[in-house]
């Protein structure tokens, strides 16, 4: 949509708010898709819902792409927003649910790979079809996207289903045949399994190729919402405090706004022509790229802390930089000054790569591990709806926003909420790596049947952000 609304405002003849909610309303559609995703993943179980996802967006890739007017635009865009909400989830809960503690960073870093690898292909089809007709040309960067859609349902189908999810059903006989096939010995994955089915609250001496999973009393979705929403212990509301915070300051940081509007803030910066617009935009989109396939391998080495510390640092330098330079050049609209152009580019580029080798892909890595098995779908559904939320927001009044205060001042507003970012993560994230998902809890002060742990004042110093912030002694 970056480069294609370059085209669909000259074809449509639309305002510049109608091409800021067009751009920005994909994201507020998805929040309907990450909140039924928990739901539906809990309910048919990860690898359907994965191709339940991919339908909506073949359906909204075709819709957008035989859109004869912004109405059927938007119903496109509608149809694919709820695929993206359902996709945001089910990929990093899967992955983080079938991978083992030791590279389970570097797989569920996966989905923001892939992210960062449509992203780009997004702005190469941008640039490939520009060529086009102008009736023609929009219509074909957004069609196109129906063809990853079939790729994901055909190859998702082929996949095993995750064994957390399976022993949450009672079908130990399946999870355990899964376990065997991903673990290194059948003792390692007996030993998960065990883990697994503590997690899940079914008991040691419970076996057998399919068991009846005990319920707790007052519903099993209502008691969820329960323990980790309307009355969480101590403990869990550390854990959904530290994952909201990745969440929100992921969007709020300005990330949404630098991918969707990097034609704009090119051409704000001095680079004109639709070519060297979108051309800038693909060489955004390759660095955004390589950095984070570097991001990957640095997960399970580095930690998850380390690079979300560094990269949020980066990215404070990167907008000021970004800022700064925009600033100068709307300050001498008649003059062109080679430095300022060339500051705002180096610190795109550099906004970008920051951002992918901490920010991008550890949310999704992060936030799968620190929630229990029984809070985890709904968990993360409920943090991804805030960062879609956030994200639509920051899209629909980028325009709006940058009108009022300047694109400079904006770039500068996003770099002290990153400022607030940063003290954030480095007072309320604990280290991750390296643990099982069912030792996470330990590190909130939870036990691994997800009790409160009566000597876990370690923990609690550990992760106590709020008593951090204000100064205070845990």
């Amino acid at each position: 949509m970056s480069g294609a609304s370059l085209y669909i405002q000259k074809d449509l003849e639309i305002t510049d708010v109608q091409v800021e909610i067009l751009m920005g309303i994909l994201s507020i559609y998805s929040i309907i898709g990450t909140l039924a995703a928990g739901r539906t993943s809990d309910w048919i179980g990860r690898r359907f819902t994965a191709i339940f996802a991919a339908f909506f967006f073949f359906a909204g890739a075709m819709l957008m792409g035989f859109a004869s007017g912004y109405t059927m635009l938007m119903l496109g865009r509608f149809v694919a927003g709820i695929g993206v909400g359902y996709a945001i989830v089910i990929a990093p809960v899967y992955t983080a649910e079938i991978a083992p503690a030791s590279a389970r960073g570097f797989l569920v870093s996966f989905t923001e790979v892939f992210i960062n690898i449509g992203i780009l292909l997004g702005y190469v089809s941008n640039y490939a079809f520009a060529g086009l007709p102008l009736h023609l040309g929009w219509r074909f960067m957004l069609g196109i996207g129906a063809v990853p859609s079939v790729v994901l349902a055909l190859l998702v189908s082929g996949m095993p289903e995750s064994p957390r999810w399976l022993v949450m059903k009672g079908r130990l006989a399946d999870a355990r045949v899964v376990l065997e096939k991903i673990t290194d010995t059948p003792e390692e994955a007996e030993e998960r399994l065990a883990d697994i089915k503590t997690a899940a609250g079914i008991p040691n001496d419970l076996d057998g190729d399919v068991v009846v999973v005990p319920r707790k009393r007052g519903g099993e979705e209502k008691q969820v919402w329960r323990e980790l929403i309307l009355s969480p212990t101590p403990s869990m509301r550390r854990i959904l405090v530290a994952a909201l915070g990745v969440f929100l300051f992921q969007q709020l940081t300005g990330s949404d706004s630098v991918v969707l509007y990097s034609p704009r803030v090119f051409e704000s910066a001095g680079i004109t022509g639709d070519h060297q617009l979108l051309a800038a935009t693909c060489a955004m989109g390759v660095v955004k790229t390589l950095v984070i396939l570097v991001a990957m391998f640095l997960l399970d080495r580095v930690g998850r802390r380390p690079l979300l510390l560094c990269s949020t640092g980066g990215i404070i330098v990167s907008l000021v930089g970004l800022a700064t330079g925009l600033t100068v050049v709307d300050q001498n609209p008649d003059a062109r000054i080679p430095w300022a152009v060339g500051l705002c580019v180096a610190s795109v580029l550099a906004y970008v790569s920051f951002f992918s080798i901490g920010l991008g892909p550890v949310l999704g890595v992060y936030t799968t591990e620190i929630f229990p098995l029984r809070v985890r779908a709904l968990g993360f559904a409920v943090g991804e709806a805030g960062n879609r939320l956030v994200s639509g927001a920051m899209s629909m009044t980028f325009l709006s926003l940058s009108s009022a205060i300047t694109l400079g001042g904006t770039f500068f507003l996003y770099a002290g909420i990153a400022v607030l970012a940063w003290v954030f993560f480095f007072t309320c994230l604990p280290e991750t790596r390296g643990r099982t998902l069912e030792e996470m809890g330990s590190l909130f002060g939870m036990t691994d049947t997800g009790a409160e742990a009566e000597d876990a004042a370690p923990a609690t110093q550990d992760a106590s952000c709020t008593a951090r912030l204000l100064g205070a002694s845990p």
